[in-house]
Protein backbone atom coordinates (compact mmCIF):
# COMPACT_ATOMS: atom_id res chain seq x y z
CA UNK A 1 0.00 0.00 0.00
CA UNK A 2 1.30 3.45 -0.94
CA UNK A 3 1.61 5.60 2.19
CA UNK A 4 0.86 9.33 1.88
CA UNK A 5 1.96 11.97 4.37
CA UNK A 6 0.09 15.29 4.35
CA UNK A 7 1.46 18.32 6.21
CA UNK A 8 -1.10 20.81 7.56
CA UNK A 9 -0.56 24.35 8.83
CA UNK A 10 -1.48 25.11 12.46
CA UNK A 11 -3.95 27.83 13.43
CA UNK A 12 -6.61 29.44 11.26
CA UNK A 13 -5.63 27.45 8.15
CA UNK A 14 -6.00 24.15 10.05
CA UNK A 15 -9.49 25.14 11.27
CA UNK A 16 -10.57 25.88 7.70
CA UNK A 17 -8.76 22.85 6.18
CA UNK A 18 -10.26 20.07 8.32
CA UNK A 19 -13.87 20.57 7.08
CA UNK A 20 -12.60 20.41 3.47
CA UNK A 21 -10.69 17.20 4.17
CA UNK A 22 -13.79 15.74 5.84
CA UNK A 23 -15.69 16.27 2.59
CA UNK A 24 -13.12 14.09 0.79
CA UNK A 25 -13.31 11.43 3.54
CA UNK A 26 -10.05 12.31 5.28
CA UNK A 27 -10.48 12.77 9.04
CA UNK A 28 -7.98 12.48 11.90
CA UNK A 29 -8.78 9.62 14.30
CA UNK A 30 -8.41 11.95 17.30
CA UNK A 31 -8.96 15.61 18.08
CA UNK A 32 -6.00 17.53 16.63
CA UNK A 33 -6.81 20.61 18.74
CA UNK A 34 -6.62 18.88 22.13
CA UNK A 35 -3.79 16.44 21.39
CA UNK A 36 -0.10 17.22 21.89
CA UNK A 37 0.85 14.85 19.07
CA UNK A 38 2.17 16.15 15.76
CA UNK A 39 1.44 13.04 13.66
CA UNK A 40 -2.11 11.72 13.30
CA UNK A 41 -3.57 8.58 11.78
CA UNK A 42 -6.69 9.15 9.70
CA UNK A 43 -9.82 7.38 8.48
CA UNK A 44 -7.66 6.31 5.51
CA UNK A 45 -5.10 3.60 6.28
CA UNK A 46 -2.83 4.97 3.57
CA UNK A 47 -2.74 8.59 4.78
CA UNK A 48 -1.37 10.32 7.88
CA UNK A 49 -1.39 13.99 8.84
CA UNK A 50 1.43 16.14 10.22
CA UNK A 51 0.59 19.40 12.01
CA UNK A 52 3.36 22.00 11.57
CA UNK A 53 4.12 25.68 11.71
CA UNK A 54 3.16 27.31 8.42
CA UNK A 55 6.76 28.28 7.63
CA UNK A 56 7.84 24.60 7.92
CA UNK A 57 5.22 23.05 5.63
CA UNK A 58 6.95 24.03 2.34
CA UNK A 59 10.28 22.70 3.66
CA UNK A 60 8.80 19.32 4.63
CA UNK A 61 7.20 19.00 1.20
CA UNK A 62 10.22 20.29 -0.74
CA UNK A 63 12.51 17.67 0.80
CA UNK A 64 9.98 14.83 0.66
CA UNK A 65 9.31 14.37 4.38
CA UNK A 66 5.69 15.08 3.40
CA UNK A 67 4.14 14.20 0.03
CA UNK A 68 1.41 16.85 0.16
CA UNK A 69 1.09 20.06 2.16
CA UNK A 70 -1.47 22.79 2.75
CA UNK A 71 0.07 26.22 3.32
CA UNK A 72 -0.72 29.90 2.96
CA UNK A 73 0.48 31.64 -0.19
CA UNK A 74 2.34 34.13 2.03
CA UNK A 75 4.51 31.30 3.37
CA UNK A 76 5.11 29.96 -0.14
CA UNK A 77 6.15 33.39 -1.44
CA UNK A 78 8.54 33.78 1.48
CA UNK A 79 9.93 30.25 1.23
CA UNK A 80 10.83 30.64 -2.48
CA UNK A 81 11.49 26.92 -2.59
CA UNK A 82 11.71 24.54 -5.48
CA UNK A 83 10.84 20.86 -5.36
CA UNK A 84 7.04 21.13 -5.23
CA UNK A 85 4.05 21.89 -7.43
CA UNK A 86 1.16 24.14 -6.39
CA UNK A 87 -1.83 22.51 -8.15
CA UNK A 88 -4.88 23.63 -6.13
CA UNK A 89 -5.93 26.94 -4.59
CA UNK A 90 -8.30 25.99 -1.77
CA UNK A 91 -9.59 29.56 -1.50
CA UNK A 92 -9.58 29.43 2.32
CA UNK A 93 -7.94 31.68 4.95
CA UNK A 94 -8.09 34.60 2.54
CA UNK A 95 -6.28 37.83 3.38
CA UNK A 96 -3.88 40.33 1.82
CA UNK A 97 -0.15 40.91 2.16
CA UNK A 98 0.32 44.68 2.45
CA UNK A 99 2.52 47.45 3.70
CA UNK A 100 1.17 49.46 6.64
CA UNK A 101 2.19 52.83 8.04
CA UNK A 102 1.14 55.18 10.86
CA UNK A 103 -2.27 56.66 10.03
CA UNK A 104 -1.95 59.69 7.77
CA UNK A 105 1.84 59.35 7.37
CA UNK A 106 3.41 60.90 4.27
CA UNK A 107 5.39 58.47 2.07
CA UNK A 108 8.92 58.23 3.50
CA UNK A 109 11.45 59.72 1.05
CA UNK A 110 14.79 58.36 2.27
CA UNK A 111 16.06 54.84 2.91
CA UNK A 112 13.06 53.19 4.49
CA UNK A 113 13.20 50.88 7.53
CA UNK A 114 10.70 48.02 7.24
CA UNK A 115 9.80 45.52 9.94
CA UNK A 116 8.44 42.16 8.77
CA UNK A 117 8.68 38.42 9.05
CA UNK A 118 8.46 38.27 5.24
CA UNK A 119 12.04 39.31 4.53
CA UNK A 120 12.30 37.70 1.05
CA UNK A 121 8.94 39.05 -0.10
CA UNK A 122 9.72 42.55 1.20
CA UNK A 123 13.20 42.62 -0.36
CA UNK A 124 11.76 41.70 -3.76
CA UNK A 125 8.83 44.12 -3.49
CA UNK A 126 10.90 47.19 -2.55
CA UNK A 127 13.52 46.33 -5.19
CA UNK A 128 10.75 46.34 -7.82
CA UNK A 129 9.71 49.77 -6.51
CA UNK A 130 13.31 50.97 -6.84
CA UNK A 131 13.34 51.94 -3.16
CA UNK A 132 16.28 51.47 -0.82
CA UNK A 133 15.32 49.54 2.27
CA UNK A 134 16.68 48.26 5.57
CA UNK A 135 14.76 45.15 6.61
CA UNK A 136 14.19 44.26 10.27
CA UNK A 137 13.11 40.67 10.94
CA UNK A 138 10.36 40.34 13.53
CA UNK A 139 8.30 37.27 14.39
CA UNK A 140 5.27 38.99 15.89
CA UNK A 141 3.78 42.23 17.26
CA UNK A 142 4.74 43.89 13.97
CA UNK A 143 2.36 46.79 14.64
CA UNK A 144 4.55 48.05 17.48
CA UNK A 145 7.55 48.71 15.21
CA UNK A 146 6.35 52.05 13.71
CA UNK A 147 4.79 53.12 17.03
CA UNK A 148 8.14 52.74 18.82
CA UNK A 149 10.22 54.15 15.91
CA UNK A 150 11.84 50.81 15.18
CA UNK A 151 10.61 51.03 11.57
CA UNK A 152 8.90 53.49 9.22
CA UNK A 153 6.50 50.84 7.95
CA UNK A 154 5.71 47.14 8.12
CA UNK A 155 4.90 44.35 5.69
CA UNK A 156 2.32 41.97 7.11
CA UNK A 157 -0.88 40.02 6.56
CA UNK A 158 -4.04 42.12 6.70
CA UNK A 159 -7.40 40.46 7.28
CA UNK A 160 -9.96 42.84 8.80
CA UNK A 161 -7.43 45.62 9.46
CA UNK A 162 -8.72 45.94 13.03
CA UNK A 163 -5.33 45.19 14.64
CA UNK A 164 -3.66 47.86 12.52
CA UNK A 165 -6.37 50.36 13.38
CA UNK A 166 -6.12 49.61 17.10
CA UNK A 167 -2.40 50.41 16.94
CA UNK A 168 -2.71 53.64 14.94
CA UNK A 169 -1.69 52.15 11.59
CA UNK A 170 -3.38 51.90 8.20
CA UNK A 171 -2.79 49.55 5.24
CA UNK A 172 -1.07 51.30 2.34
CA UNK A 173 0.32 49.26 -0.58
CA UNK A 174 -1.07 45.92 -1.76
CA UNK A 175 1.61 43.25 -2.38
CA UNK A 176 -0.35 40.02 -2.90
CA UNK A 177 -3.70 38.30 -2.39
CA UNK A 178 -3.27 35.36 -0.05
CA UNK A 179 -5.18 32.09 0.30
CA UNK A 180 -4.23 28.52 1.20
CA UNK A 181 -2.76 26.26 -1.48
CA UNK A 182 -2.15 22.54 -1.85
CA UNK A 183 1.47 21.77 -2.65
CA UNK A 184 2.86 18.41 -3.78
CA UNK A 185 6.42 17.10 -3.70
CA UNK A 186 7.64 16.73 -7.32
CA UNK A 187 9.11 13.26 -6.82
CA UNK A 188 6.01 12.01 -4.96
CA UNK A 189 3.82 13.28 -7.82
CA UNK A 190 5.63 10.77 -10.06
CA UNK A 191 6.05 7.82 -7.69
CA UNK A 192 2.63 8.06 -5.97
CA UNK A 193 0.69 9.61 -8.84
CA UNK A 194 -2.61 7.63 -8.76
CA UNK A 195 -3.24 8.19 -5.03
CA UNK A 196 -2.15 11.83 -5.05
CA UNK A 197 -4.18 12.59 -8.19
CA UNK A 198 -7.31 11.15 -6.53
CA UNK A 199 -6.82 13.41 -3.49
CA UNK A 200 -6.14 16.50 -5.64
CA UNK A 201 -9.15 15.83 -7.89
CA UNK A 202 -11.43 15.36 -4.88
CA UNK A 203 -10.21 18.59 -3.25
CA UNK A 204 -10.53 20.53 -6.52
CA UNK A 205 -14.10 19.28 -6.88
CA UNK A 206 -15.02 20.41 -3.35
CA UNK A 207 -13.49 23.85 -3.99
CA UNK A 208 -15.30 24.34 -7.30
CA UNK A 209 -18.60 23.24 -5.71
CA UNK A 210 -18.23 25.85 -2.97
Amino acid sequence: MTQITMALTKGRILKETLPLLKQVNIEPLEDIFTSRKLVFSTTRDDLRLLVLRGSDVPTYVQFGAADIGIAGKDGLLEHQGDGYYEPVDLGIARCKLMTAVPKGAEPYRGRVRVATKYINVARKYYAQQGRQVDLIKLYGAMELAPVLDLAHEIVDIVDTGNTLKANGLEPREHIADISSRVIVNKAAMKTKYPVIKDILDALAEVVSAS
